[in-house]
């Protein structure tokens, strides 16, 4: 799922870049830090999105992993629940136009917080997208500090461009497998003596 979240995130903010600031197809997918690849040339002149790291959602563990059904008790592994930290990039060829993309995207997010199957068309030309059913994550501003943001560059490759990093919260991980069944307890008896 943390693909098609961010094939989701990137198809959003590509319509919307569309709309405003009239180019198409400007968001990638894409790693940053292979900017100066010449192998890799999709990232010329473009808004390049990168995943910078994930990290569980640790308050929602507690979950129970048990469900009944058709009078069976079905016992599942706990879904894990993510925060994707991801980076946009402006790797336009005018700095002006950097600056413009950035603040576009940042306007989008702060109109459009909330992401679900009924409020998010989805692009019927990626695959990945055709069997999702059911989805809810938030993407909210995140601000590192200077060091972190100079540490977050340098780790990528030092040469730093116009940038927004957000989180992306409670992106749902779980694989459609039962780990246990059983009958559920429908009578308790005791065998007790009286005193």
């Amino acid at each position: 799922m943390i693909y098609e979240t961010l094939e989701i995130i990137k198809d959003q903010v590509s319509k919307y870049l569309e709309l405003i600031i009239k180019d198409s197809n400007l968001v990638v997918l894409e790693n940053i830090s292979k900017l100066d690849d010449p192998e890799v040339s999709t990232m010329k002149d473009k808004i390049v999105l990168t995943l910078l790291n994930i990290e569980e959602e640790t308050a929602l563990k507690n979950n129970a992993n048990v469900s009944f059904k058709n009078g069976e008790t079905q016992y599942r592994n706990k879904p894990i629940h993510l925060n994707l930290y991801i980076l946009f990039s402006a790797n336009r060829g005018i700095y002006e136009k950097s600056l413009t993309a950035i603040s576009t995207i940042v306007e989008f997010f702060q109109s459009k917080k909330v992401f679900t199957q009924t409020n998010t068309k989805l692009n019927p030309i990626v695959s990945a997208l055709s069997s999702i059913k059911e989805f809810k994550f938030t993407v909210e501003l995140y601000t590192p500090t200077f060091e972190q943001l100079n540490y977050v560059w340098g780790t990528l490759g030092g040469k730093s461009v116009p940038s927004a990093m957000y989180k992306v919260s409670l992106v749902k991980i779980e694989r459609d497998a039962i780990t246990e069944k059983g009958t559920q307890i429908s009578q308790v008896s005791t065998n007790s003596n009286p005193i």
